[in-house]
């Protein structure tokens, strides 16, 4: 298995005299990525492949020389981000895990559990889902008829119908690594953001016929992403409440 953290952001709304990028931002006195890299501590550091952007060299001087690194020069989305990595995944025929630098409240037992069951099943793509009606901006996991996954819309680009559903996507996913990478050419920026958004790809991969599954988290926290100083400040109470700080 393997994991690629896109990490390149500059963090616009975090953004004070230091101009860090976002990941080195500081949750109880850590950067951000380096909590993040200590939750996939169930991978060897040669499977994790972290994206890098904005001052690049800060980011890979803090995690050291045991990791991948790729370079993403524009930020264009979360599909784009994976998508600079495709060269060094040629050759691979495996699971693939998508973390991000900026969320580290995903815990590894969590993103373990996620994985076993993505590969016991035989998935395509597997996502983390939560319930959560306090984070009104997620995006939403839509389901068909039948009550398979049909795609994730965004919270920004959700129809009042759709802002009412419970279930929603976490962040995390877990792909085989050929369907993920022969798919996403497929993506297109036809979206309020005009980014390439990873989560296009489980929509075209259930169209195809493919199986896309949902792991549940027990624990909505995990969700929480830092975008903001207000949003720093709920992680690290997060992380003190379990034991993190």
């Amino acid at each position: 298995m393997r994991a690629i953290v896109p990490a390149a952001g500059k963090g616009k709304r975090l953004q004070g005299s230091e101009n860090l990028p976002k990941v080195l931002y500081k949750a109880c006195g850590r950067p951000l990525l380096e909590v993040v890299l200590e939750q996939l501590s169930f991978l060897s550091p040669e499977d994790i492949y972290i994206v890098v952007g904005y001052r690049k060299e800060e980011v890979m001087a803090v995690c050291g020389d045991r990791y991948h690194y790729v370079e993403q020069k524009e930020q264009l989305g979360t599909g784009h981000a994976v998508a600079v990595c495709e060269d060094l995944f040629r050759d691979y025929d495996g699971t693939v895990l998508i973390d991000y630098g900026d969320m580290p409240l995903f815990r590894k037992e969590a993103m373990e559990e996620m994985c076993r069951y993505h590969e016991e099943t035989g998935a395509a793509c597997t996502l983390m889902t939560a319930e959560d009606p306090s984070l009104t901006m997620w995006a939403r996991i839509i389901r068909d008829e039948n009550g398979r996954f049909a795609r994730i819309v965004e919270g920004k680009d959700c129809t009042p119908e759709q802002a009412k559903t419970k279930e929603l996507f976490a962040g995390v996913l877990a792909f085989d690594a050929k369907a993920l990478f022969e798919t996403l050419p497929l993506v297109d920026r036809n979206n309020v953001q005009g980014e390439y958004y990873l989560t296009e790809v489980p929509e075209l991969l259930a169209k195809k016929g493919l199986l896309v599954e949902t792991w549940k988290t027990d624990d909505p926290d995990d969700l929480r992403g830092v975008n903001t100083i207000e949003d720093l400040i709920r992680c690290e109470k997060v992380m003190r409440k379990r034991g993190m700080a």
